[in-house]
């Protein structure tokens, strides 16, 4: 065991663990941050995606070896004083997800999209989030409170 640091949703967090352990595994269970999820662990679904430094990341098959030192934020950390992020807020208003097990790591998606793209139309939302599978069939809602969410940050 070994003991690794990295700053998490703002905190600097420190664990003595196995190098090898998965990021996700981590952030599960030793943080008990559960809002992401364990899909197919080989970066297919993107059900367990957080920001690594920024990047959005998949936590199934990094590990905490290699997130030593790093910044990483979860949906969790989207919001700020106990207040919703107006991402989570429109996702929330607008009944986004139906049940739930991909919309962590869609948020965090959606939330690197509008950083880089405060404005983007259903076809880049679409885009972004190739890669994030929803097998309920909200995709209509989810795009729909991306772009609430696009409106609610311009104002």
């Amino acid at each position: 065991m070994t003991l690794y640091s990295l700053t998490l949703n703002g905190q600097q967090r420190t664990v003595d663990a196995d190098g090898e352990t998965s990021l996700l595994q981590l952030l599960r269970n030793e943080f008990c941050l559960n809002s992401l999820k364990y899909g197919c662990g080989t970066e297919q679904c993107g059900a367990c995606r957080v920001l690594v430094d920024g990047e959005v990341t998949c936590a199934c098959t990094r590990t905490l070896a290699e997130s030593s030192g790093t910044d990483v934020v979860t949906v969790e950390g989207l919001s700020e004083d106990r207040q919703l992020h107006p991402l989570q807020r429109s996702f929330l208003d607008l009944n986004a997800g139906q049940c739930g097990y991909c919309l962590s790591g869609i948020l965090i998606t959606a939330y690197k999209l509008l950083q880089t793209n405060s404005n983007p139309d259903r076809s880049e939302i679409a885009a972004a989030l190739k890669d994030n599978l929803c097998r309920c069939g909200a995709h209509n809602r989810i795009i729909a409170a991306i772009e609430a969410s696009a409106s609610m940050t311009d104002e």
